[in-house]
């Protein structure tokens, strides 16, 4: 197939009236969001510059970083697979399935699985699959790939779901999308407490305790992983960072820049299975070793955020279904990065993605761990993609003779500064002469670029005169101040004494939709709110609250996990003050399924357990030492359709956090 059908793709999207109305919600929406979420840490350029030397360490150093993380998963009790290639992983995944008579897999979203197809390859053998994110499970009832990295149906108005839900799940017609989140939810609880099989992607590995990171605002992914008797994750083998401390920098970056937030509802760390549960992890290549051989080495440090794709000029008018291959086939990872990943794990069918990039920069500006998407974009358009090389002698194919002539004199022009600047000054003045014609001064609709953009009217200045002279405008006061408040900001939460960061923590989770309730007396507040809510029986964590009392105020309690019950009380490790999150471990008492199944999380927390930020308790030795734990921010929640927030997923629908200030200073 030629561009034809790729060209034909991009103009139906353009005059898709629908599908530009709710790409512009998204982007409008995700773009805000991340830049309301950078304010609270002045220091993010820092972070990137770190994020991007952490990263690129794991991939110059790969095998050392994976020997070392399938040694310490094995010792944890993990079963290790190594995939070469798609046919592999689905084999192993196959395999592990028939060893356990599986029929139904909850599975949570992992753009691997999309790149191998996975769900095709299980249905194929009778296994039923069903994607438990909102946003995937619309995508799969519809019959369609999904169309952005972070929210799968962003391409889909309200009315559609609506549609969707109506035709396929029985249920009246309804555009609340509370209505319809509900409806997933209660055909979910059913999947997640009957499945034989979990399966998961994996957003970041720690070579250093074998532990997967898997993070989430649904709460699915905690089902998936924490419910099933069997649980697979299914890695791309350049997802590792060295160590906690680094995991933590990454997650203070991911959830900013994917979506808006200071850091996911849930991130779990699983270092062992649960008790009575087998948990293998499938590590995947499927080409990311000629990559790493290649140069589009770089793209293998992407975090998968999504980033790119939201700032991305050309993503935000096409959506991801416009990333089409020569066989007509989506892409599994569209936008910038998928413009390079997707020819560079999958081949000459997705070369020519890399055509619909402006080059402008604004995917690299966006990018959490500094990638240079534009330099790798041309990079695949001269051929330089593993098992794709151009040959030199069809390097001007397809060019007329015009065009090839205006090349070779950009070419020189642009190699040399001076002469460059002098065509620069040339063109302003041309503008100037001939702007009352400027109408007429268009490029011929047949080279494609006039189909739906012009020629910009040349500015008085260069770029370079006005890059200068903006630069000399901000003053070294503003810098300086920049800084200044960047140490302070650092020094006050190191000295932040209990109270203040009680209060912070406070601030934080009320802000996403939590609660919290100072107390001196943990039971008797807690037996309150539970005869307020008219709740006779909990989960209950061991050793969280006075039994006795309870017993005496006639409120039952369990130490096992039961989908029946509405409230479960554990008690929480710590509290992140800078984000309003609480550190549940696994333990006595099944704490992570009290923290889970029931619609109401209740949790105890000291104030002299409140630390000021994730870095702090990356160092605690339950992390390590525990087999799972999740660190939970809010409620559950989506904003799978048309972008808007709707508490009360696959999680609880409420969170109270009881802080225990009776042995505060």
């Amino acid at each position: 197939m030629s561009s034809t059908s790729f060209r034909k793709r991009i103009r139906e999207s353009i005059n898709n009236e629908t599908l530009q109305t709710a790409l512009d919600n998204n982007t409008e929406r995700r773009l805000k969001g991340r830049a309301l979420a950078f304010e609270s840490i002045p220091d993010w350029r820092e972070r990137r510059q770190r994020a991007h030397r952490v990263r690129a360490d794991v991939i110059d150093h790969l095998d050392e970083y994976l020997a070392q993380f399938i040694i310490k998963n094995e010792e944890n009790g993990i079963i290790v697979h190594r995939a070469k290639d798609a046919g592999e992983a689905i084999q192993i995944i196959l395999d592990v399935a028939r060893q356990k008579s599986a029929r139904l897999v909850a599975k949570s979203k992992s753009m691997v699985s999309e790149e191998i197809e996975l769900n095709h390859a299980l249905e194929k053998e009778g296994i039923k699959v069903v994607e438990t994110d909102l946003g995937e499970y619309i995508v799969q009832l519809r019959h369609e790939k999904p169309s952005h990295i972070i929210t799968p149906a962003a391409h889909l108005r309200k009315e559609q779901v609506a549609q969707l839900f109506h035709e396929k799940l029985g249920i009246p017609y309804t555009e609340d999308i509370p209505t319809l989140t509900a409806t997933a939810r209660k055909i979910m609880r059913e999947v997640f407490l009957t499945a034989d099989m979990g399966i998961s992607g994996v957003n970041f590995g720690v070579a250093e305790t074998g532990s997967l990171c898997v993070v989430s605002n649904e709460g699915n992914a905690r089902m998936v992983g924490t419910i099933p008797p069997v649980h697979i994750a299914l890695m791309g083998m350049e997802r590792l960072v060295p160590n906690l401390d680094d995991l933590s920098l990454l997650i203070s970056l991911l959830a900013r820049s994917a979506t808006g937030q200071k850091i996911s509802v849930y991130t779990q760390i699983l270092t062992r299975p649960l008790n009575n549960q087998q948990r293998h992890l499938i590590i995947l290549d499927n080409g990311r070793s000629r990559v790493r051989n290649s140069p589009l080495k770089e793209s293998l440090l992407c975090i998968r955020c999504g980033a790119c794709l939201n700032a991305c000029p050309v993503f935000r008018e096409l959506g991801g279904h416009a990333y089409i291959g020569s066989d007509l086939s989506i892409a599994p990872y569209p936008g910038p990065i998928g413009s390079v990943i997707s020819p560079g794990l999958l081949g000459e069918n997705f070369v020519q993605l890399a055509q619909a990039s402006s080059l402008c920069g604004a995917c690299k500006d966006a990018c959490p761990v500094d990638i240079d998407l534009p330099k790798l974009l041309t990079r695949v358009r001269a051929g330089q993609a593993p098992n794709y090389q151009l040959p030199i002698t069809n390097a001007g194919a397809g060019l007329s003779p015009v065009t090839k002539f205006g090349l070779q004199m950009y070419t020189r022009l642009a190699t040399h500064p001076k002469l460059y600047t002098a065509s620069q000054k040339f063109a302003a003045l041309e503008s100037f002469i001939f702007s009352p014609f400027s109408q007429w001064m268009r490029l011929p609709a047949v080279t494609g670029w006039g189909y739906s953009k012009d020629l910009p009217r040349f500015v008085g200045k260069t770029f370079r005169e006005r890059f200068l002279e903006s630069d000399s405008k901000l003053s070294q006061e503003q810098n300086i101040k920049l800084h200044q408040d960047h140490i302070e900001t650092k020094n006050m939460q190191e000295q932040a004494p209990a109270l203040q960061r009680v209060e912070q923590f406070t601030n934080e989770l009320i802000a996403l939709s939590g609660n919290v309730y100072q107390t001196k007396n943990v039971t008797r507040d807690i037996i309150e709110f539970l005869i307020s809510r008219h709740v006779n029986k909990i989960h209950l964590e061991p050793n969280t609250l006075n039994e006795h009392l309870l017993r005496e105020a006639n409120i039952g309690f369990t130490h096992e996990p039961d989908p029946q019950i509405l409230a479960g009380v554990t008690n929480a490790i710590c509290g992140l003050a800078d984000t309003g999150s609480i550190l549940i471990a696994d333990g006595d008492g099944s704490p992570l399924h009290g923290s889970l199944l029931p619609e109401i999380h209740i949790a105890v927390l000291k104030s002299s357990n409140i630390l000021s930020s994730l870095p702090d308790a990356m160092k605690l030795p339950q992390i390590k030492e525990t087999n799972a734990a999740v660190f939970i921010t809010g409620p559950s929640r989506t904003a799978d359709i048309e972008m808007t927030l709707t508490i009360g997923v696959h999680g609880p629908k409420e969170i109270h956090v009881f802080v225990d200030v009776s042995n505060s200073g």
